[in-house]
This record gives C-alpha cells, sequence and structure tokens, in this order.
C-alpha cells in the first residue's frame, strides 16, 4: 500500500481509501500477504474499450475476413487523445504474433507503418510537435530515430501509396498502412494495416497494397454506414 501511495503521490489514508473501493468493485485483488493484484473487472472494462474503438460490428467483420483470406494480421488505428493508437486487431495465421500490438497500444508510432500512416496526414510541423512530445525511442536498430528521417520515409510512402516499415519495430517483422478516412477532425482519421514476416513484404508489396485498399473501401463504408446509424 506504500508502494502505491508512493508512486501514485497521495497520502498512505487515501491510497487505503481509493485502493478499498477499488477491492469493492472487483478492480484490485487482495493478497493474504497484503499485496494487491489487477482484478477480474478490469478484463469487462478492457472489452468495453475494445468494443468502443472498433466500432460497428461490419468493422470486425471486414477485418476478420482481410485476415482469413490472406493469412496476415490487420489492424485499425486512429487518433485517440492526440495520441496515435491502435483500435482494433484481427490476428492472422501467417504473421509473427507481436504481444505489444494490441487496443489501447499508443507508442512507437515513428516504428510501426500504421502510426507513419496517421503521421502522414499531418503537417511538418504537427508532426515535429507530435515527435517532440512523444519521442522517438529505438526499438530496433533499424528504428528510424530522427525526424529528417522520417520525413524522407514518409515521402517515399505517400509516392508509394502505403506506408511500410521492416523490423523497425520487430526483429524480422514488417508492416503495412494506408488511410481508411482522411478527415479534417484529426480523431475521425482511420488507418488500416497489416503484419507479416519481413521477407515477404518485398515480394508481395503491390498484391499486399491492392488487399489493403480493397479492405479499407470495406471498413470506411461500414464505418459510414455505422454513423449514419448512430452505432458509431
Amino acid at each position: 500500500m506504500k508502494q502505491i501511495a508512493r508512486r501514485c503521490e497521495l497520502t498512505v489514508a487515501t491510497t487505503y481509501h481509493l485502493v478499498r473501493t477499488l477491492a469493492y468493485e472487483g478492480y484490485v485483488i487482495r493478497r493474504e500477504d497484503g499485496t494487491y493484484i489487477v482484478g477480474l473487472e478490469i478484463a469487462d472494462r478492457y472489452r468495453e474499450l475494445v468494443a468502443a474503438f472498433r466500432g460497428p460490428p461490419a468493422v470486425g467483420d471486414a477485418l476478420r475476413r482481410a485476415a482469413a483470406d490472406s493469412g496476415y494480421s490487420h489492424y485499425l488505428g486512429r487518433f485517440v487523445g492526440s495520441k496515435v493508437a491502435i483500435t482494433a486487431v484481427a490476428e492472422g495465421p501467417r504473421s509473427p504474433y507481436v504481444e505489444d500490438l494490441v487496443p489501447g497500444f499508443d507508442e512507437g508510432a515513428h516504428a510501426t507503418a500504421l502510426g507513419k500512416a496517421l503521421l502522414a496526414t499531418l503537417t511538418p510541423d504537427q508532426r515535429a510537435r507530435y515527435l517532440r512530445d512523444f519521442g522517438m525511442r529505438p526499438f530496433t536498430a533499424q528504428t528510424l530515430t530522427s525526424v529528417e528521417q522520417l520525413e524522407n520515409d514518409l515521402a517515399a510512402g505517400e509516392r508509394r501509396g502505403m506506408q511500410i516499415e521492416m523490423g523497425q519495430f520487430r526483429q524480422g517483422v514488417a508492416c503495412a498502412g494506408l488511410i481508411v478516412t482522411p478527415d479534417r477532425d484529426l480523431e475521425r482519421r482511420v488507418v488500416i494495416a497489416c503484419a507479416l514476416p519481413a521477407a515477404e513484404l518485398m515480394t508481395s508489396a503491390r498484391v499486399l497494397r491492392t488487399r489493403l485498399q480493397a479492405t479499407a473501401r470495406v471498413v470506411a463504408e461500414a464505418l459510414a454506414t455505422g454513423e449514419s446509424n448512430g452505432t458509431g
């Protein structure tokens, strides 16, 4: 309890009160030695978060179909609270499993194709502020860690019609991404991406782009339909 108080910069008395409330609601569980672990109620809130992020059911259906047809894991992303975040995932059996890439993940925008596709929608000044605020952590030796490098990479992605990265977030893993819905409102911009073994990206880039574009159209239609029906 004292450790929680110290980390959260609260008084011990306030911490006891808050933690007892969390335990009563099921968000934490007190163990016999007096320490606490995360409670099962967290799982329900996480499921609600995932459902809210994903949007209409048709969006999830489109992602799962794309993952099943290609074998590659597919992701949706958008700005959440001004940060690039993954908002939906459909796992594919041919993609390497990356434990960090789950709904709510909001790091590594400069090192993932999903993040690059969203950063590419910003102005250079907006990108510079974003990268200054959130940094350019080197996830691997291939991670781009300077604004100039990233600007050149994004420009190449714009010419290609698809943002890519190879081994910049995880060794041996590549990712490709593109825009689903451009919008003047920052938090209404949506991108789609997929992950695959790095060795397969160069041999299938054109096919991959065509498939991503097709899925993006389906997702865009599902989002538009959901908004018109009040479910977006």
